[in-house]
This record gives C-alpha cells, structure tokens and sequence, in this order.
C-alpha cells in the first residue's frame, strides 16, 4: 500500500515532510540557497471601491527570524 500515509496526513503536510528531508540532505551551499527560496511571507491587503489599502505582514516577526537564520 503506497498511499497509507493518506490515513495520517495531509497532502501538503506530506510534501513539506519530502520537500525538508530533501533540503537536509544537500550540501551546506545548496541547503542555504534551497532554504532562501523556501521563505514566504503572508501579506494581505484590502481593497474597497477599487482601491488598495496598505499591506500588512502576517507575522513579521516569524519571517524576519527565518530570513536570519536561512542567512547564518
């Protein structure tokens, strides 16, 4: 049965485990530069009568620790 981890979790839940076990085993260089494109940071941004509201980060303080150590 190749799809029992269906039964414990999801489909994205199961690619970020793949997708982590793949950063770890690269080299240090290519793990920095793979961990850098892994970053994302949440922003939204209301709009009202067509007009653009300001952006606001979602958690700025989670992303900014995540850029330094992606950096160290």
């Amino acid at each position: 049965m190749s799809a029992t981890w269906r039964s414990v979790f999801t489909y994205n839940k199961y690619t970020q485990i793949t997708a982590r076990a793949l950063r770890n085993s690269l080299e240090e260089t290519h793990r920095l530069a793979a961990e850098k494109r892994g970053v994302t940071a949440l922003r939204y941004q209301k709009w009202e009568n067509g007009v653009a509201g300001t952006q606001t980060l979602l958690n700025p303080e989670e992303a900014k620790d995540v850029t330094k150590s992606a950096a160290v």
